[in-house]
């Protein structure tokens, strides 16, 4: 087997390729959702759950099992979309909740908009730095 093809198949970039997906995805999803119908919300009883809180939820779920669990076992690429997902949703509320009142109206500001872009942004450079300097260290090591 040749360098680049087992390259491409390192869980490295498979790892890191489902984390940016699903961190991209679920951010570009709630955005253009909420932009086309701004006024759903998730009550319980009297309280609002902001999609930070649920993407919380998710991080536990989803990140749990990544932590604790050996990277061979069954079922983590569902952990990783999971836990993907949810920091895209914490990540992309995160911004709005500091700069601005809170509201539905206030969701679909600029501020909001960009600020969501920006630490999404961020996010997903960091997961790319990690994924090329993992790659290099499974390099080194073979």
């Amino acid at each position: 087997m040749d360098n680049h093809s087992s390259r491409s198949s390192s869980p490295v970039k498979k790892n890191g390729v489902v984390l940016l997906s699903s961190m991209f995805l679920t951010f570009a999803l709630l955005r253009a959702y909420l932009h086309f119908s701004p006024n759903t919300d998730l009550n319980v009883g009297h309280y609002n759950i902001h999609h930070l809180f649920t993407g919380l939820l998710l991080i536990a779920v989803g990140g749990i099992p990544l932590a604790i669990m050996d990277s061979s076992t069954r079922g983590l690429k569902l952990a990783r979309w999971v836990f993907g997902a949810g920091l895209g949703m914490a990540l992309d509320e995160w911004v709005y909740l500091i700069a601005t009142d809170g509201s539905n109206a206030s969701y679909l500001l600029p501020v909001s908009f960009w600020g969501g872009v920006v630490v999404i942004g961020l996010a997903l450079t960091y997961t790319v730095a990690l994924m090329l300097f993992g790659e290099r260290a499974d390099q080194k090591s073979s």
